[in-house]
């Protein structure tokens, strides 16, 4: 690890994947330890978005770890600095070491942060109650439950299988790979789905979707819980810089090794944020909502020329099924595209509404009408299996002529005592 300080009241290192470790001594240092841990997850309840998260608490070494925010301000006017320490005393908490070395940039979001809570106060006139035990904020009894599958499938004819697909839940220990299925609360966590359709020669459409992936599960965890200003525009950046990294890393791959040469891949992702859904897609694989009260609705669009034909009404499903043309893509990750521009976009999440992830292999066996069927109606043969594996095994048993690929992901709402709540 990186040593950040060493003092007498304290050690702080900076861990390889980007945590803050700070262990405390000297005068107090029990005192200074509690109090910081409790202001840290004051503020946490509160949802302020601009201080550090307790991720890890050691009391028997004195020892917290937190999440990063970002590298130390070496200036800032008197005005700024005032500005921000009030924005914190609003959230109910006064730093009483309200001077600039507490103040450190993060560059993801371009916020100003507060850190070091060893000596700060909470002023909050409510906060009492609640430390001796009568909560002020009334715990929600019906709950919002995420149910997910997944399934990819060699198909009928292909030797080996270029689809991936990735499914895993971000919180404030950082990034967790989620089985083929299952549920999970909620709050306090993002959930990140994606599928990939790999090309190029020999395995390289393997490899390609893998690295699509990969990255995903690399990139997008620093940005947990970041709650800026324009959230929107905020996730579109983060989500065009992701594309833009998997594109170069494939060009790169192509240019430099033989057998990645014309390697590419389509990517379809979904990052669930609370009650939103942002996403980013490139390619052919899609992303489908069925909203509780609605019919099946393709949320992307397709790159290519026969998606542009169906998008502006000059074919219909069944032509665009058959067209000729239908697999020659006009955008996707690496394969020689010198330019990128993802489809960026976000939507509302409410109880009761199904989004679906799928490749191509999927759309090639069944209907859009098909689809929906099968995740609000199905039929006695398949009722007992999960989404994902409806949606995959009856694609292949009708075409198989591709590799086939899905995620589901339902919600609903659960009714649970205060403290039940399950996890992962």
């Amino acid at each position: 690890m990186l040593e950040a300080k060493n003092t007498q009241r304290a050690t702080v290192r900076l861990s390889y994947d980007g945590r803050v470790h700070k262990m405390f001594r000297g005068p107090k240092a029990e005192e200074r330890y509690a109090n910081e841990v409790r202001v840290l997850k004051y503020l946490e309840a509160k949802n302020c978005a601009f201080v550090p998260q307790v991720l890890e608490e050691y009391p028997d070494r004195l020892e917290v770890v937190t999440s990063n925010c970002g590298s130390r301000v070496e200036q800032l006017s008197d005005g700024k600095l005032e500005q921000i320490f009030a924005e914190l005393e609003s959230y109910g908490v006064r730093h009483d070491d309200a001077f600039l070395r507490n103040i450190t940039y993060r560059e993801s979001d371009g916020r100003f942060c507060v850190i070091d809570f060893e000596l700060s106060t909470i002023i909050d006139p409510n906060y009492q109650a609640e430390s001796s035990g009568v909560s002020t904020v009334i715990a929600p009894i019906n709950k919002m439950m995420i149910q997910w599958s997944g399934l990819t499938h060699v198909g009928r004819f292909r030797p080996n299988n270029e689809d991936s697909f990735l499914a895993a839940v971000l919180d404030r220990r950082g990034i967790s790979y989620l089985g083929k299925a299952g549920d999970s609360p909620a709050e306090d966590r993002e959930f990140i789905f994606a599928v990939s359709d790999g090309m190029g020669g020999q395995k390289s459409g393997e490899f390609a979707s893998k690295i699509a992936t990969q990255k995903i599960a690399m990139q997008l965890p620093q940005h947990f819980g970041v709650t800026p200003q324009f959230p929107q525009a905020y996730c579109d950046k983060v989500l065009l810089r992701l594309f833009e990294s998997i594109h170069q890393d494939m060009l790169n791959l192509s240019k430099h090794d033989q057998n990645c040469v014309e390697m590419g891949a389509t990517l379809t992702l979904l990052w669930l944020r609370r009650d939103r859904v942002y996403f980013g897609h490139v390619g052919d694989s899609r992303l489908y909502q069925i909203a509780h009260d609605q019919h099946i609705k393709q949320v992307t669009e397709d790159h290519n020329y026969v998606g542009w034909l169906r998008r502006n009404g000059k074919i219909n499903e069944r032509e665009a099924r058959e067209h000729p043309q239908r697999s020659v893509l006009s955008q996707c990750l690496g394969a020689g595209h010198r330019y990128l521009n993802p489809q960026l976009g976000s939507f509302e999440y409410a109880n009761g509404d199904a989004l679906v992830l799928c490749t191509d292999g999927v759309n090639d066996g069944l209907w859009d009408r098909g689809i929906e069927e099968m995740i609000r109606t199905p039929s006695s043969e398949w009722a007992s299996k999960e989404a994902a594996d409806r949606l995959v095994l009856s694609a292949v048993a009708e075409s198989g002529r591709d590799n086939a690929t899905a995620v589901v992901i339902q919600s609903s709402l659960h009714s649970y005592s205060l403290g039940s709540d399950r996890v992962l």
